[in-house]
């Protein structure tokens, strides 16, 4: 059984800093893909940071400069460091795992995080 539990979300002021983190069972975690996708209330699901299984790093524009992606391969845990958040950084965060060939792709149940003063 495959389970991805996100961990780190809270409330937090402006310019503050969150560490979130998705450990993962049930999945060989290091050939797969970690992304961390957001939803506001209102607004549609968006990737906000890509891991990929060798280690390279893709961000949504919005997040560039403050926001860090990482894995620990050996704990199966992907982390995602947001530095100088901003109101507008409010939203679920969601933990996924993606692997192209054969396509899988599961989801965590998702942590709330809240900026503001």
């Amino acid at each position: 059984q495959v389970q991805l539990v996100e961990s780190g979300g809270g409330l937090v002021q402006p310019g503050g800093s969150l560490r979130l983190s998705c450990a993962a069972s049930g999945i060989i975690f290091s050939i797969y893909a970690m992304n961390w996708y957001r939803q506001a209330p209102g607004k549609q699901r968006e990737l906000v940071a890509t891991i990929t299984s060798g280690g390279r790093t893709n961000y949504a524009d919005s997040v560039k400069g403050r926001f860090t992606i990482s894995r620990d391969n050996a704990k199966n845990t992907v982390y995602l460091q947001m530095d100088s958040l901003k109101p507008e950084d409010t939203a679920v965060y969601y933990c996924n795992a993606n692997f192209a060939r054969p396509a899988s792709d599961f989801w965590g149940q998702g942590t709330q995080v809240t900026v503001s003063s």
